[in-house]
């Protein structure tokens, strides 16, 4: 019986894996020509702002249109649940055309491959169950990686969106008319996400509404300082352009304290991997070269000591160096 159940649990954790990265990489494509025919009779077109639903036209439809496992998780997937609509704000952050429910449907999948290969491929039990944690938090690590990437890259190109933001002021466009020159001439992820916003407006949201919305899918500090800009000025008046010249001046020298602090912080961060990493290093070293040595130190309680307080002073080391070298600007 066991010999007919790895591989059935293979099968399975491997078709909900590819399921739903097939999902994330090409669902959303092939779905938009259905919603763009729904687009002018659907009322509940709505967007990602922390308390509403991911999908563009309901969760339901689409459910019914899946095959058995994703029905599966979309019924048990609780929509109302605070834990689901954070994870739906943490996937917009990330980008990631998918819905709750496929999340879970892929984690799932994941966790259930890393037990089968620990039971099967590496014949332990008791490494089963520790690599399907690690498979748990994989999908996780790549979402805030992720999630990191795209924030990086938007707040570098902010101080220029900006700038173009305040010359399309210049020429006699409305603040609205400049996001749509935004969209149309920068490249992701401002293009998309200030496309969003005018749809968002297009569609029945105040302005207001439509940047708050924005700043909670991109959660960074400069654009937050852009917006409340924004909505001062539209309270008490004054020159919108050159506010957001003067704040785009303002970032810009933000970025490049920023830098020079990188470089002059460099070695010492330098320094903090290779003291972190030199003893595993060093260590698996010695394990190839000789076992028998080393195999005191997990066979005997004293060895197993030795390595809790080991990886208990080397990780705090590790984790003060970093909060050092961790200059706010």
């Amino acid at each position: 019986m066991q010999l007919y159940a790895a591989p059935v649990l293979l099968l399975l954790a491997c078709t909900l894996f590819f399921m739903g990265l097939a999902r994330m990489l090409t669902g959303a494509d092939e779905e938009v020509e259905d919603r763009l025919k729904q687009f002018a009779n659907r009322e509940d077109y709505t967007f990602v702002t922390g308390e509403e639903d991911v999908a563009m036209f309901g969760d339901e439809e689409q459910g019914k249109k899946g095959n058995f496992l994703a029905r599966f998780f979309e019924k048990n997937t609780n929509k109302d649940d605070k834990k689901t609509i954070a994870l739906k704000d943490e996937l917009a952050r990330a980008d990631l055309k998918l819905k709750a429910s496929e999340w879970n449907m892929i984690q799932f999948g994941v966790v259930l491959a890393a037990i089968v290969v620990g039971i099967i491929v590496f014949r332990n039990v008791v490494l089963g169950p520790l690599l399907g944690v690690v498979g748990f938090f994989l999908p996780r690590f790549y979402l805030r990686r992720r999630q990191g990437q795209r924030l990086s890259s938007f707040n570098k190109m902010l101080s220029d969106a900006i700038v173009m933001l305040a010359n399309s002021l210049r020429a006699g466009y409305s603040f609205l008319q400049s996001m749509e020159v935004l969209s149309q001439e920068m490249p992701d992820p401002i293009a998309g996400e200030f496309n969003r916003v005018v749809r968002e407006v297009g569609l029945g949201r105040t302005q207001q509404q439509a940047l708050n919305n924005l700043v909670r899918r991109i959660p960074s500090e400069d654009l937050d300082m852009m917006i409340t800009a924004v909505n001062v000025q539209q309270e008490v008046g004054g020159n919108l352009a050159e506010i957001l010249d003067t704040l785009a001046h303002t970032i810009r020298e933000r970025v490049r304290i920023q830098g020079e602090i990188r470089v002059l912080v460099a070695q010492q961060m330098m320094a903090g991997y290779v003291i972190t990493f030199l003893p595993v290093a060093l260590a698996g070293m010695l394990f190839l070269l000789n076992r028998e040595y080393m195999s005191k130190l997990y066979t005997t309680q004293c060895g197993w000591i030795m390595i809790g307080t080991s990886i208990l002073m080397i990780s705090s080391g590790f984790f003060a160096i970093q909060k050092i070298v961790s200059i706010e600007v």
